[in-house]
């Protein structure tokens, strides 16, 4: 099985995924139809269209994608061979996801499709991100983030403050 995702380089913010039994050009496509629907992409006016950031497997240098990506004008852009380093962000959400579900054996696809489902679910709403300041995926991309940081912030300030009324209150 293969899993075609597009992750959001800003927030990793997964906006869509799906489970293959092989990885052809058409399954990429299908999945960034489902990423531009997903998005809102695919029926907004916007300035800058996405642009896709692949490995240079065999379903990302075909020239059916290359036709759908021109038909959607957006850009494609390939990471250097033999260096998975540009793609860091979704080869660690490759990892991490493999680390959590692999653990399990899975004997029909539909099991494994609900657990990455599930998964996603939690990766993008529930799970903290040290690189995104402690906000999810999902703040980051609907852009909750700079506020859910300030109010930290202020609860910091408001605390460290309490803290210390409380120390100079009984050392006196």
């Amino acid at each position: 099985m293969y899993l075609s995702t597009v992750l959001d380089d800003f927030s990793r913010y997964i906006i869509a995924w799906k489970l293959c039994t092989n990885m052809r050009a058409e399954d990429v496509t299908d999945t960034l139809d489902m990423a531009l629907a997903a998005s809102g992409c695919d029926s907004a006016t916007v300035l800058h269209k996405p642009r896709l950031l692949s490995d240079n497997g065999p379903s990302y240098i075909a020239g059916e994608l290359a036709e759908y990506i021109e038909a959607q004008k957006m850009s494609h852009v390939r990471g250097a061979p033999l260096h998975p380093q540009t793609q860091g962000k979704i080869e660690r959400w490759h990892q991490t996801l493999k680390n959590r579900i692999l653990l399990e054996n899975y004997f029909l696809p539909g099991d494994l499709e609900a657990r990455i489902e599930a998964f996603v679910e939690h990766y993008n709403h529930q799970r903290y991100h040290e690189s995104l300041s402690n906000v999810t995926p999902a703040d980051a991309y609907f852009g909750r983030a700079p506020a859910i940081i300030k109010l930290r912030e202020r609860i910091k300030r408001q605390t460290i403050e309490h803290r210390r009324l409380q120390h100079r209150k009984f050392a006196a």
